[in-house]
């Protein structure tokens, strides 16, 4: 059996191709990620994976919509998207394929 503490991982991303990770593997990135109110992510896209955020909670605003505990969302290839937290909040983002260096600012081009 394995033991970790999220807080020894990069920005809560436990699963993927970076170090350290419980699974080393290009097929998937999993993270639990905390945020605290104001905190802000600029838009961005990725190019290749597609990214599923589950809101566990609190609430945030993505592309001028907001969601709280319980919504999920998808962003597909190529679809651009900023990160406004209102609340304390905590994620899980599922990203596949992983995929390293495929965050680019703004939108895509």
């Amino acid at each position: 059996m394995k033991v970790a503490k999220l807080q020894d991982m990069v920005k809560g991303w436990f699963v993927g191709n970076f170090e350290p990770t419980l699974i080393q593997t290009n097929d998937v990135e999993v993270a639990v990620k905390e945020y605290k109110r104001g905190d802000y992510e600029a838009r961005h896209h990725h190019k290749l994976s597609t990214e599923i955020t589950v809101i566990a909670v609190g609430r945030v605003r993505m592309n001028g919509v907001e969601y709280g505990r319980g919504d999920i969302v998808v962003i597909e290839p190529n679809e651009a998207t900023d990160f406004e937290v209102l609340e304390d909040t905590v994620t899980t983002v599922v990203k596949y394929p992983g995929a390293n260096d495929d965050k680019y600012m703004g939108e895509p081009k």
